[in-house]
């Protein structure tokens, strides 16, 4: 059996709030009696891009399992990859201590693979720099179609990203979700083995179909959604601040079927 957990929409700003809800997600995670697969966090990680929501990032999202996290639309990708997969400008150590003048880093998509025992997580970045909404660049979809190519056809495939390639009839989300799908969809139709799309951004806990497959929405760790027959109309409250912050479990039987769990999390005192 192939356990994945999997949360989104942390949105850490430097307030105590937002912290809290992270740390108890992530309390949670590690005080189970089980040793996951993976643990997905499907982007917008920090609110402002800021260095120090990365910094407090990187201490609230370390895990005894396998980690992997994503940019969504308030991600910055290089200050991503500076603080949170500890990569360095050329001429400068991880540490940040400068050597050599050296180029920036990469502003380019951060796609990432984490190749388990008998499952496959390809985690594509979504985000289009200075926008809301999502698109899989050109370089993003040939690279996916590398995992997959690469991957023997009984070895299932989960794709993640922050953006859903579909509406989830909550018109506040929908405008922002992500564009130019078809070409992911086209990509899907090639390798059966691509199981689900799994992703966040929706702040709800979700399911839809996209291209024949699930499509799994993580709830917002943050926030909740309301939604829109939740709402007193022409309300701007898009959502709810007081729900408790959740989690999803993604998980393949030995039967190779997929059925996804979701638990609310309640902070430990």
């Amino acid at each position: 059996m192939i356990v994945i957990a999997h949360l989104s929409d942390v949105h850490l700003d430097g307030d105590r709030r937002a912290a809290d809800r992270t740390r108890a997600v992530m309390e949670y995670l590690d005080a189970l009696p089980y040793d996951l697969d993976a643990v997905l966090v499907s982007g917008d990680i920090a609110d402002h891009a800021e260095a120090t929501e990365y910094e407090e990032a990187a201490k609230l999202l370390r895990s005894r399992h396998p980690l992997v996290v994503c940019p969504g639309n308030h991600d910055e990708r290089a200050a991503f990859r500076r603080g949170l997969l500890e990569e360095a400008s050329p001429g400068e150590s991880p540490e940040g201590a400068s050597g050599a003048p050296g180029e920036p880093l990469s502003t380019g998509p951060v796609d990432q693979v984490l190749r388990g025992e008998g499952f496959v997580l390809a985690v594509c970045d979504s985000s289009v720099p200075g926008e809301h909404h999502g698109f899989l660049e050109e370089s993003t979809l040939a690279w996916l179609d590398g995992v997959l190519t690469d991957t023997p056809r009984e070895i299932p495939v989960l794709v993640a990203f922050h953006h859903p390639p579909v509406p989830l009839n909550t018109p506040y989300v929908d405008e922002i979700r992500q564009f130019g799908e078809e070409r992911l969809a086209a990509l899907a139709d090639r390798h059966p083995h691509l199981t689900a799309f799994l992703c966040g951004h929706a702040h709800t806990a979700a399911a839809t179909t996209f291209a024949g497959r699930p499509v799994l929405v993580a709830p917002g760790v943050v926030s909740t959604l309301r939604l829109p027959w939740e709402a007193a109309t022409g309300s701007s409250e898009h959502v709810h601040l007081d729900e408790p912050p959740a989690v999803a479990f993604h998980v393949i039987g030995d039967d190779g079927r997929l059925t996804t769990h979701y638990r609310v999390v309640v902070a430990r005192r």
